[in-house]
């Protein structure tokens, strides 16, 4: 009893400090917000300015010899490329800004038409990141497969998010511990598929990390249990991932699992007409 008492009492800290963590996490968005909109702003300037330019140089093409007119050329096709590069991972930066500061004021729950695909793709990539940044040695192939021309969806995207950052996340940890044992064929992969079935779309995450034993199956969606070590799991992930898709998307949520083999996550969710 008294092992209880002190596991929830820790589990209490941890939420805590969780806590205060979304707090500090949402005053950095707010604030980060801001220039990335400068930088977005100017590169899109830039890009004017650039057309501009080559209107200039495109009345003295006469005046220019050959080789300085494909040199020039050459770097204002590069200079498009970057500035396209820049807007692009601004823009994907404040989708994730919008996210998080959604989340803090309370309109989570809010259901919107949002792009799946490109939802998941960002949170894959951002678990990876996160990933990389706690584990240097971490590196692993991720395979993906997105349908051409779905739909929006109407979800609750910050829940969405959420549930797939914790599949992603135990995917990744899992290949990770799995690479850590030093087996020299073992090469970490992990597939992300999503697509429309009928009346529903899916949502697939599979890895061939160390996979789950029977117990850990039993007791999978129980709060507080874990097999990660003390502080790298909370025991809440996965019954906050389940009650995000079945509860609130009205959808399923199956697993497949072979110990040593890997594991396989699917959400298949109801297409709301």
């Amino acid at each position: 009893m008294e092992q209880t008492i002190e596991q929830l009492q820790e589990q209490l800290k941890k939420q805590e400090k969780l806590a205060s963590l979304g707090l500090l996490s949402a005053g950095i968005a707010h604030e980060t917000q801001n220039p990335l909109n400068f930088v977005i702003n100017f590169s899109k300037m830039s890009v004017k300015l650039l057309s501009d330019l080559t209107d200039i140089l495109d009345d003295y093409t006469d005046k220019i010899a050959d080789d300085d007119r494909e040199d020039i050329e050459d770097i204002v096709a590069d200079l498009k490329e970057n500035l396209q590069k820049i807007n692009e991972h601004g823009e994907r930066a404040i989708s994730i800004i919008r996210g998080i500061l959604l989340v803090s004021r309370g309109k989570e729950g809010m259901a919107v038409p949002s792009d799946v695909c490109k939802l998941v793709k960002e949170y894959v990539w951002l678990g990876y990141h996160s990933m990389r940044a706690n584990f240097k040695d971490f590196n692993i192939a991720i395979h993906e497969h997105y349908e051409e021309g779905m739909p929006l969806m109407t979800i609750i995207p910050q829940d969405m998010t959420r549930a797939v950052l914790n599949i992603v996340n135990n995917a990744f940890y899992a290949v990770w511990h799995k690479t850590q044992k030093g087996q020299a064929d073992y090469h970490p992969e992990v597939d992300v598929s999503v697509f429309t079935k009928g009346d529903a779309f899916i949502i697939s995450i599979a890895d061939n990390g160390e996979g789950m034993n029977e117990e850990v199956k039993q007791h999978l969606y129980e709060n507080f249990y874990t097999t990660k070590p003390a502080g790298q799991g909370t025991g809440l992930g996965m019954s906050i991932t389940r009650d995000i898709i079945e509860n609130k998307h009205g959808g399923k949520i199956t697993f497949d699992s072979t110990e040593g083999i890997g594991t396989a996550f699917t959400f298949t969710i109801p297409i709301k007409k």
